[in-house]
């Protein structure tokens, strides 16, 4: 990454990786996985160069994927065994989770390498659904906040696109590139 930016305290580290080849809410952990340019996680269901979400693919299947990698932060993972949830990596559907970022406070366009050779760029946020729901009661609002100034505050976790392809494992040091300009705060897609 050309215009790597590193700020202290910034960068994490990926803790677990994950993939589901149907469209499931939880995603089987891996020992690695493989990411493409333009596509998303090799083997998942929602890699794609177009929308690959079922009812967003049902109103409009050529929109381009912008969901084509799901983030979360272990953090919340925590939090949420500690509140009596039984959620681990990989329960809520994410391909990558990571551990010492603050994902849902960094700006669309942020990119972050993921080990040593995959480039993703943040798209948006996901927004929460009624699978969570139907995974353990409570789990769906336990997702949803509300910030200092009242605005709906979703917690479950940030999406992206594949800039760069590579292998990503659990232990693969994360480095956040915001470039210049780009501050937009991240919404849901």
């Amino acid at each position: 990454m050309a215009s790597e930016v590193r700020e202290a305290g910034m960068d994490g580290i990926v803790t677990a990786v994950a993939k589901a080849p149907r469209h499931q809410l939880g995603k089987r952990p891996q020992s690695d996985i493989l990411l493409f340019a333009g596509l998303g996680v090799g083997g998942d269901a929602h890699a794609g160069a177009t929308v690959q979400h079922r009812s967003r693919a049902r109103a409009n299947p050529d929109l381009p994927n912008l969901r084509q990698i799901h983030l979360l932060h272990a953090e919340l993972i925590d939090e949420l065994v500690s509140a009596g949830f039984a959620v681990a990596p990989g329960t809520m559907g994410e391909n990558v989770t990571t551990r010492g970022i603050a994902l849902l406070d960094l700006p669309r366009g942020a990119r972050l390498a993921l080990g040593p050779e995959a480039v993703i760029e943040l798209t948006g946020l996901r927004n929460p659904c009624i699978q969570l729901e139907r995974y353990q009661a409570g789990l769906m609002e336990a997702l949803l906040g509300r910030g200092a100034d009242g605005r709906l505050v979703r917690k479950a976790g940030v999406m992206g696109v594949v800039l760069r392809g590579g292998t990503v494992r659990p232990g693969d040091q994360i480095v956040i590139d915001v470039p210049p300009g780009v501050n937009q705060r991240l919404e849901p897609v």
